[in-house]
């Protein structure tokens, strides 16, 4: 940094760290939900799951924005998941083709709508590879390993 330059502001990863942790500790525990625990509680785990990636979701993108804005310097970032993942993958954020990225996006988009025994299985089919992408961004975006 240039003397006389003010510093970049710092972005807080807090809520997104801390809720990448509980998606990955509740899916773990998912996919350790074998068939020998009571159907109410295979259920509650898997609302949990699926609560947690919208939860995880919501403040991916979010903090997303803000790096492209603080971080890179892109005032015009939009205000909408779709179109600010292509721009971050325009910029070089992801690891994973785009297309992943707008399935997440979907993926989301449909937990507004119902929690039925089929689409609630397709959110879950794609809850670690997000995991795996989520945590990528992270390293990316705040220089942080993860733990």
């Amino acid at each position: 940094m240039s003397e006389g330059q003010p510093p970049l502001p710092l972005i807080d990863y807090g809520k997104f760290r801390l809720s990448l942790q509980r998606l990955q500790e509740q899916c773990a525990n998912y996919q350790n939900a074998g068939v020998r625990r009571p159907r109410l509680d295979r259920e509650a785990v898997t609302e949990s799951v699926i609560q947690r990636f919208e939860t995880c979701y919501d403040c991916l993108w979010k903090v997303l924005r803000r790096y492209l804005i603080d971080g890179l310097g892109i005032p015009d970032a939009p205000n909408s998941p779709k179109p600010l993942f292509k721009m971050a993958d325009q910029n070089g954020l992801f690891r994973s083709p785009i297309d992943q990225w707008l399935v997440y996006a979907q993926k989301r988009i449909d937990t507004a709508h119902d929690y039925d025994g089929e689409k609630a299985k397709a959110r879950l089919e794609v809850v670690s590879a997000f995991i795996d992408d989520a945590i990528d961004l992270y390293q990316t975006m705040s220089g942080d390993a993860w733990e």
